[in-house]
């Protein structure tokens, strides 16, 4: 195949393709044939996903308003409604960098391995191995907890629902909310089992669900509740003992990081896309534009129709849209109909996430990177069907820790949040010094061309930034059932991969770049 063409920030087509034609949906076009026999893969996954269908997935998962709306408790405590709102302009800007670099690399390399096949490709040749098994456990631990996050949003939402409709009689308990969040993922287990090949036409369902329940949200709020003055929403910050406000504002940056994080969840179902290496990128940032938009018109809006902050925070229901919907409707039956609309999307968003991990956990399996491979790399029913199983196992265990803390969400949350970025920053950061060394990069539709070193600098700048404050607990010297002990389990998870490697990954492991063929 010829060389693309150097358009910049353009979608092109490849000399020597047939306009991108499908030739079956189980093989997918010239172009999908092509990337799976260079990359040595077996297509073994069915393409029944095309631009719309993908585009609905990567909005749903992101569910970047509704997951604003869900986490919004965190950054009121740390910034208040000033901090949000600047964070999330920050934070929307550092990612459309992420996003960026990444829809080139997914262009390179379309497959289901995602960031630890990309490292394998771009690293240095004596960093290869150890990078890529490092960078694919961290994506495995990232989408693995992001399953378990979107599942417990779900799942305590539910909850929520119940405190706001029987405050005399509803005893809140935080087993219930474990309870119920196990109840989600079963469902969402399901449904990616049985009804997994439907997936593609329901994602392109709910995305006009994520569209409509947007505005069936935001209208009742700005109609019917009343309104701050725009002077306190934009200036107003809170600390929360930290001694200052910039440190507050970072903390809280964890709110619009994981309303905005998983730009790679498209990646992980290039194999089953269309024309992938053409359809990805455009996805990929249609996403963060469309998502990015939805989840800053409706956190303004929150932050006008808040009302008392003190009041929503220390509402009974344990999320505070919850109480500003009650409030502003004054109708506990309104109140229950909007919130019922963020149930829904945050179940359809474990849906996605649980699909993503399980593709993410088959492709590390192939590559025998993990123990018991021929296991999770099983395909039943031409879906992983094992890899889905764990991960609503994972979903499950990683529940239990609302038990036992009072701040269970935020610690899933840092947990994936701190691996996702681990994964990420690596990764560009190798291609970053490719474009440094001058070495030629992959062909590809989607160029960054120029702009590809500043952009690539830029988001593992933000992305470095992050991470250090994915860790950080809720307030200054917590008790120890409000610290954030996910770097504990991140830490864990990390050293046990290392010993994995030492005893049994490096006879196993050779990288996907070993695969490679590199004649094409």
């Amino acid at each position: 195949m010829a060389n693309a063409n150097k358009t910049i920030f353009g979608i092109h087509d490849i000399e020597g393709v047939h306009d991108g034609a499908i030739v079956s949906e189980k093989l997918g076009t010239a172009d999908d044939q092509h990337d799976m026999l260079r990359m040595g893969k077996i297509q073994k996954l069915r393409r029944n996903f095309g631009f719309f269908s993908i585009f609905g997935f990567s909005m749903i998962l992101l569910s970047t308003w509704e997951t604003q709306l869900g986490t919004a408790a965190f950054g009121l405590f740390n910034g208040g409604s000033a901090g949000l709102i600047y964070m999330y302009i920050a934070t929307a800007c550092g990612f459309s960098t992420v996003v960026l670099s990444m829809a080139e690399m997914g262009s390179m390399a379309p497959t289901a391995g995602g960031q630890y096949h990309w490292v394998s490709e771009f690293a240095p040749r004596r960093a290869q191995r150890f990078l890529s098994y490092v960078v694919g456990w961290l994506s495995v631990l990232g989408w693995q907890t992001g399953s378990a996050a979107s599942a417990f949003l779900a799942g305590t939402e539910i909850q929520g629902l119940i405190a706001l409709n029987y405050p005399d009689t509803y005893v809140f308990q935080r087993w219930h909310g474990t309870l119920l969040t196990i109840a989600v993922a079963s469902v969402c287990c399901i449904f990616n089992t049985f009804f997994a090949r439907k997936l593609p036409l329901v994602e392109g369902c709910i995305l006009i669900l994520h569209v409509l329940g947007f505005f069936a949200i935001m209208i009742p709020l700005l109609v019917l509740s009343p309104r701050r003055k725009a002077e306190a929403v934009f200036t107003d910050f809170n600390d929360n003992g930290w001694g200052s406000v910039g440190l507050s504002c970072l903390v809280g940056i964890l709110t619009p990081t994981v309303s905005l994080l998983g730009s790679d969840a498209a990646t992980h179902m290039s194999e089953e896309l269309q024309h992938a290496s053409a359809t990805l990128p455009k996805a990929m940032i249609a996403t963060i534009i469309f998502n990015g938009l939805f989840g800053f018109g409706m956190l303004l809006t929150f932050l006008f129709c808040l009302g008392n902050i003190e009041h929503v925070l220390a509402t009974p229901t344990g999320y505070p849209f919850i109480q500003v919907f009650a409030d502003g409707t004054q109708s506990i039956a309104a109140a229950t109909g909007m919130t019922s609309i963020m149930i829904v999307l945050s179940t359809c968003c474990c849906m996605t996430n649980m699909a993503t991990a399980s593709r993410q956990l088959f492709a590390f399996a192939r590559d025998h990177a993990i123990p018991y491979p021929e296991i999770f790399s099983t395909v039943k029913w031409e879906i992983p069907f094992n890899a889905i199983i764990f991960t609503l196992g994972v979903t499950s265990l990683l529940s239990l820790i609302n038990i036992g803390s009072t701040v269970a969400l935020n610690q899933i949350i840092s947990l994936g949040v701190s691996a996702l970025i681990s994964s990420y920053i690596v990764s560009i950061s190798c291609v970053c010094l490719k474009r440094l060394r001058k070495q030629a990069l992959l062909k590809r539709h989607f160029s960054l061309g120029k702009y590809g070193l500043p952009l690539n600098i830029t988001a593992v700048s933000f992305l470095l930034v992050v991470y250090i404050f994915s860790f950080f607990p809720a307030e200054p010297n917590p008790s120890p059932d409000h610290m954030n002990w996910s770097i504990l389990i991140y830490g864990c998870v990390m050293i046990f991969s290392l010993v994995f490697f030492w005893v049994k990954g490096r006879h196993i492991y050779v990288g996907p770049v070993e695969y490679v063929r590199k004649d094409l």
